[in-house]
């Protein structure tokens, strides 16, 4: 398997990549492929399906320079803070191995080196529901994927010291949604690791990852194809820098 080290990049780039890869392994240009990058500036993802009037509070947004870039994988609105958080992704094929043909076990599967880096650093960790990862109780973690042609794409954070008060302006949560979990605020139900009294950097938080996805999976340091550069680039424009495309219902 190949590993990409940290790229950091505007958040219609970084979709593209991740989208380019899947692409490339589908069509057997590449290997399996895992990569740590980080969103520069701050930045909104969206899910596919969703609405981005409902889930965004466009107007803060727009205020304090975040932007907002639809996903081409599942799963809700998620704050990308450039100054504390992280986003992992693999790429895989389905037949990697079996845990990955199940949906709830793929996630855990494939977000497992998240859990194992909480708990080095001596936290309570673990899954809660399909796809999030909870420390101490409180969410640190969430992961959406998509399926093409048995190939997995699965991202998601890892959230070391992002601004909670900034996600909470940024992103609508239903107050249903909160009351379903028996909180009233979404400080209630989300953490990072500084909120755990655990204060790392970026690079340390990189690192730590890298090490763990490294133990997990036979991975070799690699580099992006001048084919996925090049289908990036034109993923770009298509789609991901396209406002059709991100504000589309």
């Amino acid at each position: 398997m190949r590993f990409i080290p940290l790229i950091v990049a505007m958040p219609e780039v970084q979709m593209a990549i991740d989208e380019a890869i899947m692409r490339a392994r589908i069509e057997g240009k590449v290997p399996d492929t895992v990569r740590l990058y980080a969103f520069s500036p701050s930045s909104v993802t969206i899910g596919r399906f969703q609405s981005v009037v409902h889930d965004v509070n466009l107007d803060e947004a727009r205020r304090l320079g975040i932007p907002v870039v639809r996903r081409i994988t599942g799963g809700g609105s998620v704050f990308h803070d450039e100054y504390g958080e992280i986003t992992y992704s693999v790429i895989a094929g389905e037949d990697l191995h079996p845990m990955l043909k199940n949906v709830e076990s793929s996630y855990r599967y494939l977000a497992g080196p998240l859990v194992d880096a909480l708990k080095e650093l001596g936290l309570d960790a673990g899954f809660s529901g399909l796809n999030d990862i909870v420390a101490n109780g409180k969410k640190i973690s969430g992961s959406a994927q998509t399926r093409r042609k048995g190939v997995i794409l699965q991202h998601g954070t890892f959230m070391y010291s992002t601004r909670v008060e900034v996600l909470g302006k940024v992103l609508r949560v239903p107050r249903l949604k909160l009351q379903d979990k028996g909180i009233s605020s979404i400080w209630e139900r989300v953490t990072t690791l500084e909120r755990e009294g655990i204060k790392l950097s970026r690079w340390e938080a990189y690192e730590l990852l890298k090490d763990r996805f490294f133990n997990a999976f036979p991975l070799e340091e690699g580099e992006l194809t001048e084919y996925e550069l090049e289908l990036a680039e034109k993923l770009v424009e298509e789609r991901y820098g396209n406002p059709e495309w991100n504000e589309m219902r």
